[in-house]
């Protein structure tokens, strides 16, 4: 085990195992639970119930969940509202059993990622921190230079944003220029997609 658990997790790269809806990206719960249990066997998680016994929380007009994650005795608590698939609050009268679920699910990913497996999706980039080091498999013809690609990034990212300094502090980093080959390979990737 690494002595820094949240830098072991959040050098995982995630970026295949996550799907677009709407503007939002999802990590597979699945997955994310898995790939913790892997690392950390002794990891739980907890489903907070309102004082009815409920599985969500309600104002009278919309829900939410509140979820926990152990790892190495720390909790991250995670709220989410339950959504419908335009990411719209459901109003209380609306909400069902497998709203509820989903919710849930998404939720516990949310917690996962906070001790660092695919934190980086939460922060709007579909990228992981990485260094050249880690074993990644890459296929260098299939992109363009790193100039190339650092110019195609910043037309979405330009100097001086919010968005790039985001992405720069995701990446531990300066300047683009600063960043591995897989890092701008993921954003590429991303960027190229729209």
């Amino acid at each position: 085990m690494a002595d820094n658990y949240f830098q072991e997790l959040n050098k995982i790269d995630v970026s295949g195992k996550t799907e677009k809806k709407g503007n939002l990206t999802y990590l597979s719960w699945a997955w994310a639970w898995g790939e913790l249990k892997k690392k950390h066997p002794d990891a739980s998680y907890t489903i907070y119930e309102n004082t009815e016994g409920w599985n969500y929380h309600t104002d009278g007009k919309t829900a939410w969940v509140k979820t926990g994650v152990t790892v190495n005795g720390l909790e991250h608590i995670e709220y989410l509202p339950v959504m419908d698939f335009r990411n719209n609050s459901i109003p209380v009268e609306k909400v069902t059993s497998t709203d509820v679920n989903k919710t849930i699910q998404r939720s516990l990913t949310k917690a996962v990622a906070r001790h660092g497996l695919g934190l980086y999706i939460y922060a709007g980039e579909d990228l992981p921190e990485c260094d050249t080091k880690d074993p990644v498999e890459i296929n260098k013809a299939s992109y363009p230079s790193k100039d190339q690609m650092i110019k195609e990034i910043a037309k979405k990212y330009p100097y001086g944003s919010e968005n790039l300094k985001a992405l720069l502090a995701t990446f531990q980093v300066a300047k683009l220029e600063d960043a591995t080959d897989v890092q701008l390979q993921a954003v590429y990737n991303k960027v190229s997609k729209k």
